[in-house]
C-alpha cells in the first residue's frame, strides 16, 4: 500500500474555495498518474483531475475554469484548488495515485458546499 493522506476539506459557502492537499508517501518512482476523484453517496466515483506522465491535465467538464490542480514532486504532493464551488460539488473528495501500474485512493476529504 502506498499511504495517501487527504487535508484540506470542510464546509464552505457557495462561491467560496477551498484548497485540498494529499501527502504520499514512499517512492516517487513508477508513478504515471496523479490526480482527484470524488463520490456523493449512492453515485460512481468520478474523475475531478488527472495529471499524467505527459505532465498534461485532465479535468472533469464539471470543474473545467473552477478547479486547479498542482503539485511538488520534491514534497510527493498533489493539490486541488477549488474555487467558485457549487452545492453539486459537494462529495467526498479521494486523492488518487497510479504506481508501477496499480492505483491507490486516500481515505477521502468531506467537501460540503452550502447555498
Amino acid at each position: 500500500q502506498v499511504p495517501l493522506v487527504e487535508s484540506g476539506g470542510g464546509l464552505v459557502q457557495a462561491g467560496g474555495s477551498l484548497r485540498l492537499s494529499c501527502a504520499a508517501s514512499g517512492s516517487r518512482l513508477g508513478i504515471t498518474g496523479v490526480g482527484w476523484d470524488r463520490q456523493v453517496p449512492g453515485r460512481s466515483r468520478e474523475l475531478v483531475a488527472r495529471i499524467t506522465t505527459g505532465d498534461d491535465t485532465t479535468y472533469a467538464d464539471l470543474v473545467k475554469g473552477r478547479f486547479t490542480m498542482s503539485r511538488d514532486s520534491a514534497k510527493n504532493t498533489v493539490y486541488l484548488q477549488m474555487n467558485s464551488l457549487k452545492p453539486e460539488d459537494t462529495a467526498v473528495y479521494y486523492c488518487y495515485l497510479r504506481r508501477f501500474g496499480r492505483e491507490y485512493w486516500g481515505q477521502g476529504t468531506q467537501v460540503t458546499v452550502s447555498s
